[in-house]
């Protein structure tokens, strides 16, 4: 098995193989949290105005998302797993769209299948390509607004790498490195887009069993982040 690291946009549009879109912070953890919290689909788009063209047509769907951390106006939620952990989305559709993730997901078009992952799911993520065994793992780390290094993404795909060697990855390490870098923003209290509970939501390997595969939806432009649970 060939395994790629790249980076941002540019790099999901150069993935191929099997392609793992990393958001940790937070797109494909809230995805996570929404699943777990019952929501009936998670769609994806890259664009506000798709989002908003679904929920015209679809007027029970839900909103999430985020442009620069904040909540896009008009949006039902952000993009926070502690907001979806308050939040009634049991039997909705939700629609989301982020500065990164889903950015990553929509611009995957080289690869044979695209997957979604941030730590919460990495486990369930390795387990599934090593069931699959492709001949390449394409890991995009997304980065913050995908255009900045973020430790938490490229940690994340280390983080499977190491699990898809066989390897037992030192997620304590890696949590100090995330929390003294990229992580801080959630520790300041004038930055209420970012809040701590989000932080812990994000960094637990393996809370969900879920491998989201981004399969195409209908012809709005969309991409349902279908869950299989392992």
């Amino acid at each position: 098995m060939e395994i790629r690291h790249l980076e941002y946009i540019a790099g999901a549009r150069e993935a191929t193989g099997i392609a793992v879109i990393i958001d940790v912070f937070r797109a494909f953890t809230t995805t996570c949290y929404l699943y777990h919290r019952g929501a009936s689909a998670v769609l994806v788009t890259g664009d506000v105005e798709k989002a908003f063209a679904r929920r015209s047509t679809h007027p029970d769907t839900l909103l999430a998302g985020e442009r620069n951390e904040k909540k896009v106006e008009g949006f039902d939620l952000g993009n926070s797993p502690s907001e979806v952990m308050q939040a009634e989305v049991r039997d909705r559709e939700v629609v989301l769209t982020t500065s990164a993730g889903t950015q990553g997901l929509v611009n995957a078009a080289k690869a044979e299948k695209v997957l979604a992952a941030s730590f919460v799911n990495a486990p369930a993520t390795a387990a599934y390509l090593k069931k699959t065994a492709p001949r390449t793992v394409s890991l995009v780390a997304m980065g913050y607004n995908a255009v900045t290094p973020a430790d938490e993404d490229r940690l994340c795909a280390e983080y499977i790498h190491a699990l898809l060697e066989g390897k037992n990855p030192d997620f304590g390490a890696m949590e100090e490195q995330i929390r003294r870098g990229t992580g801080q923003r959630f520790f300041d209290p004038d930055n209420v887009n970012s809040p701590e509970e989000d932080y812990h939501l994000s960094l637990m390997p393996g809370r969900f069993p879920y491998v989201l595969e981004a399969v195409p939806s209908g012809g709005e432009g969309l991409l349902l982040l279908e869950k299989t649970t392992l």
